[in-house]
């Protein structure tokens, strides 16, 4: 596995190196977010890091305006915040902001390393991917969905729920299957949460053609509608 640490605790990161490369991991230490832009920038591919783990109080600036920023370029690479910033309100707002899993500080090195773990899985499932419904793509290598040759500007979750659905179109996707795999990324997720992000994608698919259809009890199905429109 290859690593990304954006971490300017010297103990900590030290710490996480030698674990990490203990284990047969590659990781690249960052101190700063000018030195992880650079880092960055060397992975012509886009797909140089499994995952990055990444603080947000950094010296150069907030871990979130990078996180944003990275999004812009890449979707696809999972990132988990390490924080001391502990409000429920905080985690609200790096879920939101992107982050793919978010664990505070002191933490269990233990759960950070199996944390870790499950998002390159998750990456590893999602890379390569393209799936076609309608005038609709989902590219899992490039983290981004097309409505012809128009992006979407999905969030993360967003982007993860229509790959769900699409790859059981026009069948049924089961409310709990949608919820048991987001819930691979936040254990805390609860029911609520995929009635939220199919209500945030639904309004995102406006005139792509494709509607989400709600079997209340049951789950979601993504259809075409009954007249293809165009833009």
């Amino acid at each position: 596995m290859r690593l990304m640490l954006i971490e300017d605790d010297a103990v900590i990161a030290r710490e996480l190196l030698l674990r990490w490369r203990a284990r047969g991991w590659t990781v690249e230490p960052c101190s700063s977010l000018a030195t992880a832009d650079r880092v960055w920038a060397r992975g012509a591919t886009g797909h140089l890091f499994d995952v990055i783990v990444l603080d947000l109080g950094l010296p150069d600036g907030d871990g979130m305006e990078w996180l944003a920023r990275l999004h812009r370029r890449n979707r696809a690479t999972p990132v988990i915040v390490l924080t001391a910033r502990d409000r429920v309100a905080d985690r609200i707002l790096g879920l939101n902001g992107g982050a793919d899993d978010y664990l505070v500080k002191p933490f269990d090195p233990d759960e950070l390393d199996a944390r870790v773990e499950a998002l390159q899985r998750r990456g590893q499932m999602t890379r390569g991917e393209l799936l076609h419904y309608g005038r609709i793509r989902w590219l899992g290598d490039e983290g981004r969905a097309y409505v012809d040759d128009v992006a979407l500007e999905l969030m993360p979750r967003e982007f993860e729920v229509l790959g769900l659905l699409i790859g059981r179109a026009p069948r049924l996707l089961p409310k709990r299957a949608l919820i048991d795999a987001l819930a691979e990324r936040n254990l805390e997720v609860g029911d609520s949460a995929a009635e939220v992000y199919v209500s945030r994608l639904r309004r995102k698919l406006t005139g792509s053609g494709a509607t989400i259809r709600t079997l209340r009890g049951f789950g979601y199905a993504l259809e075409l509608s009954a007249l293809p429109e165009h833009p």
